[in-house]
């Protein structure tokens, strides 16, 4: 399970959190413009706009879990599982394989209203990686400093939701993950007024107590409202520090901790790790379970008109400042 967000003070800000139970190798890949992307259904691309994220490396290839490009778009994809449906190719359609996706936008779209135009004719297939890698069951977050979408894929076909919150999380679908907001409409980062009754004075006997009803859990659905209040009423400064402090500190509020979420066999889904990407810079932040310290990688620190992937192993453990 997962949760995505955007943020804005001076710069726009997209981050993410990755939770399952299994690593796969996290590792930050910058693809450069020139590196050749061959799509099973398509015509291989050898020029490009210039890609960072978090992906699985296999025989070369970038699987990313989330990206951004150069121009400023973003995209993170989150389970989906029971609702995303993919199909065969199909005759006149950009017939695009699940795990091909996100590099497919980030290559050609430098924004969300590019991407919603390329997306009109798109069959997301079924098409696997390889044998060893089933096809995974995905919806995708979209946005730029501008614009933000979701976009599923569910045996009706193609939707494309305009995402006004800036979040998502898993399941149920994007429409009623919006729709639920409105059960928490009497919510506020202000103390409540009274309004049990005028003929009894009731004390608020705490900070914080109008949040009172505000999902703590760790299901899809109570993180998607918990992070959408907490974003959507977050404070900070427009600095870098002090803005990629506090994206952290939105996605820290829906991580997922080792115990709380039991699978079988001892097996537990955890916050693997967290991304706060300054898209306007092309900086990918991150933390890791292991390891809260801020680690950053700046694509443009490289060199972006190669042809070979720029591979940084995410570093998963951390060391203790003592100050004694």
């Amino acid at each position: 399970m997962c949760t995505a967000t955007t943020y804005k003070t001076k710069d726009f800000y997209f981050g993410r959190n990755l939770d399952y139970d299994i690593s796969y190798g996290e590792t930050i890949v910058i693809t450069p413009r020139k590196y050749k992307f061959i799509f099973r259904n398509n015509t291989a691309i050898t020029e490009h706009y210039a890609i960072i994220g978090m992906a699985c490396v296999i025989d070369n290839y970038p699987l990313y879990f989330d990206a951004m490009n150069e121009k400023g778009l973003a995209v993170a994809g989150l389970n989906f599982v029971g609702n995303a449906a993919y199909f065969d190719a199909k005759d006149g359609c950009d017939n695009v394989a699940q795990f091909e996706f996100i590099p497919w936008l980030l290559c050609r779209c430098g924004s969300v209203k590019e991407a919603r135009e390329l997306l009109q004719g798109v069959n997301i297939t079924n098409t696997p990686f390889d044998d060893s890698l089933p096809v995974a069951q995905l919806h995708w977050l979209i946005a730029d400093r501008e614009d933000c979408i979701v976009v599923e894929q569910m045996n009706d076909g193609i939707h494309i939701y305009d995402n006004p919150v800036g979040v998502l999380t898993n399941n149920p679908p994007f429409d009623k993950q919006l729709f639920s907001l409105n059960n928490y409409r009497n919510l506020s980062p202000k103390n409540p007024e009274n309004t049990f009754c005028d003929r009894i004075g009731l004390d608020a006997y705490s900070r914080g107590m109008g949040g009172i009803g505000l999902p703590g859990d760790l299901s899809s659905q109570s993180r998607f409202v918990k992070a959408a209040f907490t974003k959507l009423n977050s404070v900070s400064g427009d600095s870098e520090k002090e803005s990629v402090s506090q994206c952290f500190h939105i996605l820290h509020s829906v991580e997922q901790q080792r115990g709380c979420c039991e699978l079988d066999e001892g097996r537990y889904e955890i916050t693997i790790y967290t991304s706060c990407c300054n898209v306007d810079k092309g900086v990918y932040y991150y933390t890791a379970y292991n390891n809260h310290r801020i680690t950053a990688v700046d694509m443009h620190r490289e060199e972006l008109s190669g042809a070979e992937l720029i591979c940084y192993p995410m570093v998963s453990t951390g060391e203790v400042l003592f100050q004694n």
